[in-house]
């Protein structure tokens, strides 16, 4: 028999009920930007500018003839993969990291997290909408952009590439749940920050530029983002046909950042929420 006396999110929930009260909330997510196309439509369109803005670098390069030949085809390739990969990870990491954010203003912050529902099926379902989400937001931006340019992708290994989006996606779940304690602990200013991460992982991670140009200590830094390893595998997948065994390295440390940073980051972030409740920092919005 139950005990009653135990508070709900204490108790053990069977592993299919986790599985709904996840699925929930991603039904829940999905329900809210229903709610808000209009912001939706803002994103795609920027998503598409920022994509052929930067990739139309590399055509200039081209017109002037500062690149000739296969070196151009490359460059054209590499820009538009690395705005593209740049696109969805920004889609994931923002879905995650804003998950407070979003309560705040939508004044259902107090409702969620006092609920009786496990924060793992939770965040892991927050994150598994952001996933989703950021897939089909960078597959409607590569439709409309890839038209633009003469891209060659008969050298594609698109097994590669699809392990290496599924495991990176693993490695910047946890990033995302990381950030999103900012806004948790710092109601004023926790958006701002979390942004700030974004482009620090967009200044290391070789976005619009192989890594090897970033002076040595930022080299040494770019080693401790997930998206390094995810740009690099699905480079050499899209451009050099890299089997899974070239790319083994990279995907057992792409591997290795989701099945450390996913616990660790469900920890902060539960600690977090607990010290945010004592302080009364739930509601408060500056």
């Amino acid at each position: 028999m139950t005990d009653l006396r135990i508070p709900a999110p204490a108790r053990r929930f069977p592993l299919g009920r986790q599985l709904n009260l996840g699925w929930a909330f991603v039904e829940r997510q999905t329900n809210l930007w229903k709610r808000h196309w209009a912001w939706e439509i803002v994103w795609l369109v920027y998503g598409v500018v920022n994509t052929l803005a930067i990739t139309f670098i590399a055509k200039q390069l081209v017109a002037d003839g500062v690149v000739k030949g296969r070196q151009a085809d490359d460059l054209i390739l590499f820009l538009l993969i690395g705005t593209l990969v740049w696109a969805y990870l920004s889609a994931v990491l923002d879905d995650i990291s804003l998950v407070v954010t979003w309560e705040r203003w939508e004044g259902t912050i107090e409702h969620t997290l006092m609920a009786p529902v496990p924060r793992v099926p939770h965040l892991v379902g927050t994150a598994v909408f952001g996933v989703l989400h950021g897939l089909a937001r960078t597959a409607l931006i590569m439709a409309i952009a890839l038209p633009f340019f003469a891209v060659d992708l008969t050298h594609a290994s698109w097994t590669t590439a699809i392990v290496a989006i599924a495991v990176g996606s693993l490695s910047l779940i946890g990033l995302g749940i990381l950030t999103g304690v900012l806004p948790l602990l710092y109601p004023e200013r926790g958006e701002q920050l979390s942004f700030m991460v974004q482009a620090v992982v967009l200044l290391i991670s070789g976005v619009y530029y192989s890594v090897e140009t970033l002076p040595g200590w930022l080299r040494v830094a770019s080693h401790l983002s997930p998206a390094t390893y995810l740009l690099r595998v699905l480079r050499a997948a899209l451009m050099r046909r890299a089997t899974l065994g070239d790319e083994a390295a990279d995907l057992v440390i792409m591997a290795g950042f989701a099945v450390a940073l996913i616990p660790v980051s469900i920890a902060v972030f539960c600690a977090a929420e607990r010290w945010a409740k004592k302080t009364g920092r739930l509601k408060r919005q500056g």
